[in-house]
Order: structure tokens, then sequence, then C-alpha cells
């Protein structure tokens, strides 16, 4: 086969395995671990079976490569999200907008049914536990980048975490039923009190 022939094979086949991830993705939020076959996820990729095992010989083998295309998507969105902020006291409430969104859209639904699927299967867990921790220290990490926050200071790096933690609980809530309003009022009252932590002495 020449080199030509095979490097728009190779683009079909990078093509494939993304539309299977985001399908994955996409299964996971709307119908759940249990829903989340292979079959179905190949059929909402628009995906042969045949070419799905191809990819991806197992289940297993689907989704923790979702698994490891959901961390690296979460961390993408939130560094693209944090490269151009405004300056002043906008800066510190669009950073924590923008966190609440990562803990609120399609991936955090898909990743929270992992955690769920993940806390009685073995297996699932130890591939999930670690990307997990992979994504809260990438986050955290931007996080202090991008309020330029100094952790030197008493109760800085405290206040940020508990930002992660508030974004993902609050998600968790909006799991349900809308909660965008509530959500939106946490974040203004949470904003403020974040702007006296970074600011004091």
């Amino acid at each position: 086969m020449s080199l030509e022939a095979r490097v728009p094979q190779q683009d079909r086949s990078r093509a494939t395995r993304q539309r299977l991830l985001e399908a994955a993705i996409d299964c996971l939020a709307t119908v759940g671990w249990s829903g989340s076959t292979v079959a179905v996820v190949a059929e909402r990729a628009g995906v042969s079976r045949g070419a799905t095992q191809h990819h991806f010989p197992t289940r297993e083998d689907l989704v923790t490569a979702a698994v490891e295309h959901i961390s690296s998507q979460r961390i993408d969105a939130l560094r693209a999200s944090l490269a151009d902020l405004p300056a002043g006291p906008a800066r510190v409430e669009t950073v924590v907008g923008m966190i609440g969104e990562m803990y609120s859209g399609t991936m955090f639904r898909a990743a929270l049914q992992l955690w769920v699927a993940a806390s009685s299967d073995e297996q699932l867990r130890a591939k999930v536990v670690p990307l997990e921790a992979h994504v809260g220290r990438e986050a955290h990490r931007l996080t202090v980048e991008a309020l330029a926050a100094d952790e030197v200071k008493p109760g800085v790096r405290e206040a940020i975490q508990a930002t992660l933690d508030l974004a993902r609980g609050l998600g968790l809530a909006n799991l349900l039923t809308d909660d965008s309003k509530r959500r939106a009022r946490v974040l203004a009252e949470w904003t403020r009190m974040l702007e006296d932590v970074l600011t004091a002495s």
C-alpha cells in the first residue's frame, strides 16, 4: 500500500475512533452506564459493530478510552476557557463562572456516571480514580494560575479547593432538575467571599 493510501486510511481510522469516544461520552451522559453498551455506542456513532470492535475489542476497552478522553477534554476545556480572562475584579467572577460550567455540562454528567459505576466495579475504579485525581490536580493548578493566587497566604489554597468542591456539588444538584438560578446566586456570593480571601493581607 502506498504512503498516499495509508495516510487517508489513518485519518479515517482516527476520525472513527473520535466518533466512538464522543458517542460513548454522549451515551454515558444521556442513558447512563447500564445503557452505554458497545452496540448502543456504535449505533450512535454511526459505526458498524465490527469497526467498533476493531478499535475497542471489549466494552472495558471502550470505557477505559472514554474515561481518558473525558479527563483530557475536561482539562482542555478549562485551560481554553481560562486563556482570555478580563483584568480587575471581573476576573474572579469569570473564573468562578467557568469552573461552574465545567461541572455542569455533558462531560461532567458522563464523568459522574463513570464515578457511580466505578463505586461498585473494582476494575473500573482502578482506572477512574487516578484519572480523576489528575483532573483534580490540573483543575486546581489552572485555577490558581488563572487567579494569580498566592497559596502561601493562609486560607488561599483551601479557598481554591473549596471553589472546585462547591462547583462539583452544585453540578450534582443540577443533575435531576434545572438548578441554574440557585447555582448562579450561590456562585455570585462565593465569588465575593473568594475575593476577600485572595485580597486579604
